[in-house]
């Protein structure tokens, strides 16, 4: 699948703001991810053409940001944060619980494609850790998360 015309011409509107067209780059792959979810093989090609780079260059930059998903995931991404802030007050156990309640290890997805848990290197809430990012919310002073509470937040992204 090519890129859309309306992915083509947003990425042409981010273009324009660069002297170098390739610096639009890392605003591509978000609008790709934007419309489809992932960044696929093909869409990396696509993306590099449009910007006059190579694959590798794209790839490179979509590969080094752990925002940019390379291979599908489900409709809510779970970050947890795994930096030691959150690791000593108490990340493995949001972590335990997470996985044990969608039934699924890190990097993979609930089956029925509502979840993706993945870790985080950090998420900047360091005073209120630990915390986790779902989507564009990020949950914090989880330390002490029961079933309930943990419940109740995934329930927000039914």
């Amino acid at each position: 699948m090519s890129l859309s015309p309306t992915e083509r011409q947003a990425i042409e509107a981010e273009m324009a703001h660069y002297e170098q067209p390739s610096a639009a780059t890392i605003e591509a792959l978000k609008i790709v991810q934007r419309e489809r979810g992932w960044v696929s093989d093909e869409a990396v090609k696509d993306i590099a053409a449009l910007l006059g780079t190579s694959s590798a260059a794209v790839d490179s930059v979509a590969t080094f940001y752990n925002l940019i998903y390379r291979k599908p995931v489900g409709r809510h991404v779970i970050h947890v944060c795994d930096s030691i802030s959150c690791w000593i007050t108490g990340g493995e156990t949001l972590t335990a619980q997470l996985k044990q309640r969608l039934g699924i290890e890190m990097g993979q997805t609930s089956e029925d494609g509502r979840f993706t848990l993945l870790p985080i290197v950090c998420l900047g809430t360091c005073d209120r850790a630990p915390a986790m990012l779902i989507g564009r919310d990020i949950h914090r002073d989880l330390e002490e998360v029961d079933a309930a509470r943990l419940e109740h937040i995934l329930e927000k992204y039914a």
